[in-house]
């Protein structure tokens, strides 16, 4: 009985904060994301197949228009803007010259003022067909580049998960999904989920020990320093809203000089995650009276008033 109390008062327990979760990337560009059809039409060729590794700027699929004239025509009508605007410029230079003619004769009193302001605005009718010319052939250059894109390439190295568009029979628009793609070399972090009760006490810099899928583990809760099998790491960031599930979504990060994750295969991006939030140190006793009374873990001086984060990270001083 003395045994049992003198442990209850006497051995420490560290108070953990637990959560699950995934493995994510750090950067919204390394997660999977969707290859789109740059164009509207019909996939010609597909270059790759189900998990095919990529480079960045190879080829994904070809995608053919179905008027298999229409780029050359484009470029026939642009041709003729040219043309266009190179008669309507050589026009303008013919009206400019008339009106400093106008302008002589209407200073030495030999043609009316009317004859000087319709010369003019000859030639400011030039200057408006050429700024319009210019604009049609601007929307014809538009439209030929978006016709000439019909290669859909890489974004960057990865993998091509699965291949969600059609053969040559499929029709597609432009912006429809054509394949799911995983970037590779990623910076992966962990998302996890804790209670909204233990939120306030997390804050950047607190340490996590982790136990990916796969990877056999012994957590001691309350005994870090017995655990088997666990990594290391840090809050990063918590969310200041809570999730649709009620919980709060925090990210942790590798810890320096601790052990480091597995790296892919052994770890994929999705994998699950179970993490613990080291918290504070209390007694074993204190620790069984919370758990039995089901009440929030300690909160320790400056926790209240703001000040315990802050003092962590290094943003303000404990009082």
């Amino acid at each position: 009985m003395a045994g049992s109390i003198a442990f209850l008062l006497l051995v420490p327990w560290v108070q953990t904060s637990t959560g699950t979760g995934t493995v994510i990337a750090l950067d919204p560009r390394d997660r999977v994301q969707n290859v789109t059809a740059l164009v509207p039409g019909r996939v010609e060729q597909w270059f790759v197949t189900d998990g095919s590794r990529v480079r960045k700027g190879d080829p994904i699929a070809r995608i053919s228009d179905n008027d298999p004239g229409l780029i050359s025509r484009l470029r026939a009508e642009r041709a003729q803007a040219d043309a266009e605007i190179a008669a309507t410029r050589r026009a303008m230079g013919v009206a400019q010259r008339d009106v400093g003619r106008m302008g002589q004769l209407y200073s030495e009193g030999l043609s009316p003022r009317r004859d000087l302001e319709l010369a003019q605005i000859k030639v400011e009718d030039y200057g408006a067909k050429v700024a319009k010319g210019l604009a049609d052939r601007n929307r014809l250059d538009i439209d030929i580049s978006r016709q000439s894109v019909q290669i859909v390439r890489a974004p960057r190295n990865g993998r091509i998960l699965r291949i969600l568009g059609g053969d040559t029979a499929t029709m597609v628009k432009e912006g429809e999904i054509l394949a799911t793609f995983a970037p590779e070399e990623a910076v992966r972090v962990v998302e996890l989920y804790v209670d909204g009760r233990d939120v306030p006490l997390i804050y950047p810099g607190r340490p996590v020990r982790l136990e990916f899928e796969g990877w056999p583990a012994i957590q001691f809760s309350g005994w870090p320093s017995v655990a088997m099998g666990m990594f290391d790491g840090q809050v990063r960031a918590i969310d200041v809203s809570a999730s649709s599930n009620g919980l709060f979504r925090i990210l942790v990060e590798q810890r320096r000089g601790g052990r480091p994750w597995p790296k892919e295969p052994f770890v994929r991006l999705g994998a699950k995650v179970r993490g613990w939030v080291m918290m504070d140190t209390v007694t074993s006793g204190y620790e069984l009276w919370r758990l039995l009374n089901d009440f929030p873990l300690q909160y320790p001086a400056g926790a209240i008033d703001g000040t315990l984060g802050k003092a962590a990270t290094g943003d303000g001083n404990a009082k």
